[in-house]
């Protein structure tokens, strides 16, 4: 059957039970169909490639990951007890702003070589410092703070909701005989939760998942509709069998071609997701975890800030995905594999009195693989040099934008499903390089088009009010002013322009003094300052 007209006549109908059960998640909830899916699945893709999600949680200190060489200065001074001296940072090919921390050299030489992007300034425009509600802000795409409005789903459950329509019931199938998601994990997060259903399932050891007797295996099919729910559970018990054995052929049919470091969990995780990849899974999206990222003291040592629990941590990231790289390159299945990092929140530009740094806002992600488009997209974040009146890094990019890039040119999702995904629209950033979606290469000047734009406002320091003057190359184009917080407190303007140079008034309405910036975003690229409000 034509995959299009599959999906197009496949209409799910289930009821399911408050539950988790075997790696999959349950709601009371019935439906006549998703309509995301039933609205979009003309638009479903065909495509062999995959997805590796890391979770970094606790909130990863990025300053110390991604350091600014450029304002080394400013940075040193506003955490002299943590700051990794200049002299042993890790320089990367092509650029004196930034470096790597030193416990990465694995990363610095897949950087080197072409397979890593770094993103600055990651996050969103009213940050929480919560670890569950801001995790559940980055597995959703969904920032509002009023728990009843935000949505239940997972910015990857969408994506595979509106792939797939039908899941469960209508699968395993001929075109999709395994499991959509998988989740190196005892249970399933929020990433991959559909509108009713986990998209995915959780493993911890593939040759002994779901090893178990179906409970529900007497319970008749033809039963009351009162007992829907306890048919619903046999029902998917009896799948979820299936999915078990199709996980440990495919594990045992594969072994691993590279040398893993050892005592590394992130690197345990990677390499069950290298061999089910190798091993024939049609599985688009992995999630793995590497934990204890919360280092409010003693994040380094004193006698040695190179060395101490962030970069134990940092080194275990750098070798695990440099392993799993290079195993997915010997086993020739690299081309079709990329993979990202990301944390609920970054950590304070300021260290505190315990060796330690503090829940924070923005912090830089990496994407990896061999279609990573080489380079560092976005300047360094930016540090006053009196670090005293600002608390937080200012986001550059939004984290949806990664999320926008992804499906549009790893997976290929078009609009208006694109939007639907994601909530909104967000404008793709350059990170996926060889056009494998037909979506063209965008040139290698992208920060030096990025500082061409025209971003100034006078008078700065500024009392009563004043005027910011911005170009743009024309199309969507955003301001936003951020409080010394991270937060956004204005939108100055948000709307298409034509490609020429503006003015755009700003006004005391009630504002506290201190520090401001100013965010200006053109499509995909981006700038911010730094403005003062005097009493």
């Amino acid at each position: 059957m034509n995959r299009r007209k599959f999906l197009r006549n496949t209409v799910p109908v289930a009821v399911t039970m408050p539950a988790l059960l075997n790696g999959f998640s349950f709601t009371a909830h019935g439906t006549s169909g998703n309509s995301l899916a039933r609205l979009f699945n003309e638009l479903a893709t065909d495509t062999d490639h995959v997805f590796v999600l890391i979770q970094l949680a606790g909130g990863n200190d990025g300053l110390n990951m991604v350091i600014p060489l450029d304002i080394y200065a400013n940075y040193y001074n506003a955490r002299t007890n943590v700051a990794i001296p200049q002299s042993q940072v890790l320089r990367l090919d092509g650029t004196d702003r930034t470096g790597f921390h030193p416990a990465m050299t694995a990363l610095q030489n897949m950087y080197n070589e072409g397979k890593v992007n770094v993103v600055q300034s990651v996050g969103y425009d009213n940050p929480s410092f919560s670890h569950f509600h801001a995790t559940d802000i980055w597995n959703s795409g969904d920032t509002r703070t009023n728990r009843r409005e935000r949505v239940k789903t997972g910015w990857m459950g969408r994506y595979l909701e509106n792939e797939f329509p039908g899941y469960p019931d209508a699968y395993p199938s001929p075109e999709m005989p395994d499991p959509l998601a998988i989740q190196i994990s005892n249970f399933p997060t929020l990433t991959v939760q559909g509108e009713i259903y986990s998209m995915g399932l959780s493993i911890t050891n593939p040759e002994k998942v779901y090893t178990f007797a179906n409970p529900f295996s007497d319970y008749p099919l033809n039963s009351a509709p009162a007992n829907k729910e306890l048919k619903f559970l046999r029902v998917v018990s009896e799948k979820t069998k299936i999915y078990s054995d199709l996980i440990r052929a495919a594990y045992q049919r594969a072994a691993t071609m590279a040398i893993y470091p050892t005592e590394n969990s992130l690197a345990d995780q990677l390499k069950i997701v290298a061999r089910l990849i190798k091993g024939g899974l049609k599985t688009r999206v992995y999630t793995v975890t590497l934990g204890e990222f919360d280092t409010h003291k003693k994040q380094v040592n004193a006698s040695d800030t190179t060395t101490g629990k962030h970069a134990k941590l940092l080194k275990n990231i750098a070798e695990g995905i440099s392993a799993f790289q290079r195993d997915l390159e010997l086993m020739q299945i690299d081309d079709r594999v990329m993979g990202m990092t990301y944390s609920e929140f970054g950590r304070r530009i300021k260290s505190n009195a315990s060796l330690g740094t503090d829940h924070g806002a923005a912090a830089p992600l990496l994407m990896f693989g061999t279609h990573a488009k080489k380079g560092i997209l976005g300047n360094s974040p930016d540090i006053p040099a009196d670090i005293q009146v600002v608390n937080n890094i200012p986001f550059q990019y939004d984290f949806r934008s990664v999320y926008a890039s992804v499906l549009e040119q790893w997976f290929c999702v078009k609009q208006p499903a694109l939007n639907s995904i994601l909530l909104q629209n967000y404008q793709s950033l350059p990170l996926i390089k060889g056009g494998p979606c037909g979506v063209p290469d965008t040139p290698d000047d992208t920060n030096n088009n990025a500082n061409n734009l025209i971003l100034k406002m006078w008078p700065n320091p500024y009392t009563v009010s004043g005027t910011i003057q911005f170009s743009t190359a024309g199309g969507h184009t955003m301001i936003q002013q951020i409080d010394a917080l991270g937060r956004v407190i204005k939108v100055l303007t948000n709307r298409d322009y034509a490609a020429g140079t503006y003015n755009v008034d700003i006004y005391n309405d009630g504002l506290a003094s201190g520090v401001y910036f100013i965010r200006l975003q053109n499509k995909s690229l981006q700038k911010v300052i730094t403005v003062v409000k005097m009493p």
